[in-house]
């Protein structure tokens, strides 16, 4: 399978590190137009130039802007009016036990999280189908399902936006444009990297294997008995993108290595 994305412009948020910076090296290399998101302008240039060496000759523009508020959303849409593809990455995590998360924490997270996600699809789903395609993709976790006793803030934020993405498809119904969502398991993502940083000075073992650790200690259901590696989730994201995707809708596609213990 070949998937070409030329002539196809992607938005992916939260894309300077991480997953989504990897999402967004894969559209490129798909041929997709890639808008590169961040809250920092230093950030989505550097993020912009490692795909442009990476990609010669990809097609990149980049749009500075918190999507944790209306504003920045708003700013966002100013700048990029008429994507054919979003994909909702943004999002924040931190470990804190339930009774020491104040209200302003639940807050954020669901500003960060749900909101920046709402807000993008409001604004952009009802073009994609006037002009007859288009790809809206919610990045949740298997942390939506196995809600994590130490974030239960965020495992919230997590299932609510499967709920957002299942609903908006079935309000799509009919016009060729699709709303998934893709669920993770522990992937080594820079965030997971800072969180396991203390492990891997301690123990001297590689950030490999203290994921590795980390799963088996954490996400004893993991059947890959380790974390994912950012491209492993770009690659189904990249899919669900594409023209072939057509037929997959309204879905809740897990990268987990088989944590989630269902059929």
């Amino acid at each position: 399978m070949k998937i070409d994305l030329s002539g196809k412009t992607a938005i992916v948020t939260g894309s300077t590190v991480g997953i989504g910076h990897a999402i967004a090296l894969g559209l490129a290399r798909a041929g997709a137009t890639v808008v590169i998101n961040g809250r920092k302008q230093p950030a989505v240039d550097k993020a912009i130039a490692d795909i442009a060496a990476a990609v010669p000759g990809a097609s990149l523009k980049g749009v500075a802007a918190d999507l944790g508020t209306a504003e920045g959303a708003a700013a966002l849409v100013a700048a990029v009016p008429a994507p054919d593809i979003l994909v909702n990455n943004v999002g924040i995590f931190n470990p804190q036990d339930f009774f020491e998360v104040p209200d302003e924490e639940w807050t954020r997270f669901f500003e960060v999280n749900v909101m920046s996600g709402v807000r993008l699809s409001r604004a952009y789903a009802q073009g994609m189908a006037e002009r007859g395609w288009g790809r809206i993709v919610f990045i949740s976790s298997e942390s939506a399902i196995n809600i994590p006793v130490e974030m239960v803030h965020y495992g919230f934020t997590k299932t609510a936006q499967l709920a957002v993405a299942r609903g908006l498809a079935k309000r799509m119904a009919g016009t060729g444009v699709t709303v998934n969502s893709v669920l993770p398991g522990p992937t080594l993502s820079e965030g997971v990297a800072e969180m396991l940083k203390d492990e891997v000075a301690k123990t001297g073992h590689s950030l490999e294997e203290a994921g590795a650790a980390f799963v088996k200690a954490h996400r004893p259901s993991s059947i890959i008995q380790r974390a994912a590696t950012v491209e492993e989730v770009a690659n189904m994201v990249v899919y669900v993108c594409s023209k072939e995707a057509s037929a997959t809708t309204g879905a809740a596609l897990r990268v987990d290595g088989g944590v989630v213990d269902t059929i």
